[in-house]
């Protein structure tokens, strides 16, 4: 599932209109009309304050507010996005301030539509996937070890607790488990103790095409 790491946003102007979206996490709906509620106040003098969010990992809820534009120019472009970005768990709201000029129906879906597609782009994105964490308990030499070898390949030890000997742990994508244990043995000659193994969510940074 693509989660937003670091929301982004972004200001177009579009015939002297200015439209400002913003993106939030969130968890459920509460989560997200508390947002939209705090952007309404936040710009509590624009003409427009359109929102739309998707919920869950299949989309299972999705809501979007044209708040006073012509019915599906604003709100519904807006959760297209959403949905084809294939980012849940988002809220956005997209402020417009009119500038006189009228843009017409296409005119608004397009100015909507791009100022959450560009709001995405200047965020961060994360990647939740199955894994385990995989706890392990082995002397200070061994640690160090092992240690340096989960360095090499992009690995962080966690929840280190250093005491007559060291307890730790590592959480990893679900298919390098066989390698890593075999790492933890090699690198420790087989004195290491791998204590407990349970299933856990990776959230993993997407790197930018």
């Amino acid at each position: 599932m693509k989660i937003l790491l670091k929301p982004g946003a972004s200001e177009i102007e579009v015939k002297k209109s200015k439209f400002i979206a913003t993106l939030k996490s969130v968890t459920n709906e509460e989560e997200a009309q508390a947002f939209i509620n705090e952007m309404k106040k936040k710009y509590w003098d624009a003409k427009h304050n359109c929102s739309a969010f998707v919920i869950g990992k299949n989309a299972e809820l999705t809501r979007c507010s044209d708040d006073g534009e012509p019915a599906q120019t604003a709100g519904r472009p807006m959760l297209n996005v959403l949905l084809h970005s294939e980012v849940r768990n988002v809220v956005c709201v997209v402020t417009r301030y009119f500038g006189g000029t009228l843009l017409g129906t296409g005119g608004l879906i397009k100015a909507y539509s791009d100022a959450v597609a560009e709001a995405l782009e200047n965020s961060i994105l994360g990647e939740e996937i199955e894994g385990v964490r995989i706890g392990f308990s082995l002397d200070y030499a061994a640690y160090g070890k092992v240690q340096y070898e989960f360095s090499q390949i992009g690995v962080d030890v966690v929840d280190a607790v250093f005491a007559e000997n060291v307890t730790a742990a590592v959480r990893i994508p679900a298919e390098q488990e066989s390698d890593i244990r075999a790492l933890l043995i090699d690198a420790t000659g087989g004195s290491v103790i791998i204590s407990d193994t349970e299933p856990c969510i990776i959230v993993q940074e997407m790197k930018k095409s």
